[in-house]
C-alpha cells in the first residue's frame, strides 16, 4: 500500500477557490494510486468564523472563564468542521472519504490540555477504512487523554498531527500545504530578493522554525527527522514542488554547489529585551538564583550567555516587566535593552568553516550596524541587533552569503 500524508492549513481550506486548489491536489496524487491521509487545520485565520483564534476570542467575549479541558473541547470544533466540509466536497466528486477526529485516528496524549504532548499513535482505524475509502481525512492539532478527554497539541500541532502519522504509517512523503510556495532563504516581506530553496536538510528547516520562519513547527520537523520520512512544503496554489526536507544524502538531482553551501538562510524574532544582570562581590550562585526565578515566573529565557561575572539573557519584550520585577525582589539591580531582535544565520555546512562569524561582523559593520550580544551552534550564528537595525541587518547577510543567487 502506497501512502502519503497530506496537510492543509486554514488559510488552504478558507475559501470556496482555495478549496478547489485542495481537491485537485488530492486528485493528482489519487491518480498515481496512493492511498491519502488528508490532515486538516481549522479554516481561515483569527475573524474567520470557525478560526482557533476566533474560538479563543469567543470564549474570551462570553465569560473568559473556560477550564482549560473544556476550552480544549471548543477549539476541536475548527478542525471537525474544516474535515466534514472537505469530505462533503469530495463525495460530491465521487470520491469515497471518512473523517476521524484526532482520537479516532488513533493519537493518545498526556492531559497537559491546550499543549499536550503525544504519548502514542495507534493507527488501526485508519488502516481499516482503507478497505473501503482512498481518503481518510484526520482533524489535525487534537488527541485524546488516556482518561478519554480531548486534548490540543498547541500551536502547529496539525504539523505534528501530519508527520507522526507520516512516521507510524510508513508513508513515502508527507506534504505540508500553506500559502507560500516552500521555504525561502529569508522572509521575503523583508528581503526582496530572498530565493526559494528546493532542498533543505531536516537540521536546517527545524533550525529555520525555531528562529522565526513559520513554515513548518518545529516538532513536526522532529519526528520526521526521526522516523526518516522525507517532507515537502508546497503552495496550495500552485502545482510546484515546494521544497524537500531530508537528510543531505537523500537529496537527488541536485545543482552543482549546493551541498558545499555554507548559510542556507536568514531568520528573525523580533521584539526582545536584553536583561544583563551582575554578579557583586561575595554573591554566589548568581546564575542558578536568576533563572531558577524566572522559571518560577513562567517566563521563557533565550540567547543564554553565562559567565563568572554574571548573565546575560533575552526575554520577550511582553514579559520583561514581569522578569524585572521578579529580580529587583530578590535584591538584584539588573539592566534591560528593551526592543531588540535576534537575527539567525542558519546552514549546515558551518561548523567548522573559518571565517563565517568575520563576515557576519564585517557585513554589520559595513551598515554601522551596532551587535550587541552573539552566540553559535552547529549550524546556527545568532546576533542581537536593535529592532530598527533588524530590516538592514538582514538584507545585508543576506546580500553577503550571496543568497540571492
Amino acid at each position: 500500500m502506497r501512502i502519503l500524508v497530506q496537510k492543509f492549513g486554514g488559510t488552504s481550506l478558507s475559501s470556496p477557490q482555495a478549496r478547489e486548489h485542495v481537491l485537485s491536489h488530492i486528485k493528482r496524487e489519487l491518480a498515481l494510486s496512493y492511498n491519502l491521509v488528508v490532515v486538516v487545520s481549522a479554516m481561515g485565520r483569527k475573524g474567520d468564523p470557525y478560526a482557533t483564534d476566533t474560538l479563543l476570542d469567543w470564549a474570551v467575549q462570553n465569560g473568559d472563564s473556560l477550564p482549560d479541558r473544556e476550552k480544549d473541547l471548543l477549539l476541536c470544533c475548527g478542525e471537525i468542521i474544516s474535515a466534514a466540509t472537505l469530505c462533503s466536497l469530495l463525495q460530491n466528486e465521487g470520491i469515497s472519504s471518512t473523517v476521524l477526529t484526532g482520537a479516532q485516528a488513533g493519537f493518545v496524549t498526556d492531559d497537559h490540555f491546550g499543549s499536550a504532548r503525544i504519548l502514542d499513535v495507534r493507527p488501526t482505524r485508519i488502516i481499516e477504512e482503507f478497505k473501503t475509502h482512498k481518503v481518510v481525512i484526520v482533524t489535525g492539532f487534537q488527541g485524546q487523554s488516556e482518561s478519554g478527554d480531548f486534548t490540543t497539541l498547541g500551536r502547529g500541532g496539525s504539523d505534528t498531527s501530519a508527520t507522526a502519522l507520516g512516521a507510524v504509517l510508513h508513508a513515502e512523503m508527507v506534504d505540508i500545504y500553506t500559502d507560500v510556495n516552500g521555504v525561502l532563504t529569508a522572509d521575503p516581506r523583508i528581503v526582496e530578493d530572498a530565493k526559494p530553496l528546493a532542498y533543505v536538510s531536516y537540521a536546517e528547516i527545524c533550525n529555520m522554525a525555531y528562529q522565526g520562519a513559520k513554515v513548518i513547527h518545529p516538532r513536526a520537523v522532529e519526528i520526521a527527522m526521526q522516523a526518516q520520512i522525507p517532507v515537502r512544503i508546497r503552495s496550495t496554489f500552485s502545482e510546484s514542488e515546494g521544497t524537500l526536507v531530508t537528510h543531505p544524502e537523500g537529496f537527488q538531482d541536485v545543482q552543482s554547489g549546493i551541498l558545499d553551501r555554507y548559510v542556507t538562510g536568514i531568520a528573525y524574532v523580533s521584539n526582545v529585551t536584553q536583561i544583563t544582570v551582575d554578579c557583586e562581590d561575595g554573591m554566589s550562585n548568581l546564575q542558578l538564583k536568576v533563572f531558577k526565578s524566572m522559571a518560577e515566573n513562567s517566563i521563557s529565557v533565550d540567547f543564554i550567555n553565562v559567565t563568572p561575572k554574571g548573565a546575560v539573557y533575552t526575554v520577550f519584550d511582553h514579559d520583561s516587566e514581569r522578569a524585572i520585577t521578579a529580580l529587583q525582589d530578590m535584591g538584584f539591580k539588573p539592566s534591560s535593552l528593551s526592543g531588540c531582535a535576534k537575527v539567525s544565520v542558519i546552514g549546515g555546512g558551518i561548523n567548522g568553516v573559518p571565517g563565517i562569524m568575520a563576515r557576519i561582523v564585517e557585513a554589520l559593520s559595513e551598515h554601522h550596524i551596532q551587535i550587541l550580544q552573539s552566540a553559535d551552534s552547529n549550524t546556527t550564528i545568532w546576533v542581537l541587533v536593535k529592532k530598527e537595525d533588524m530590516v538592514q541587518s538582514m538584507r545585508a547577510l543576506h546580500t553577503k552569503f550571496q543568497l540571492h543567487r
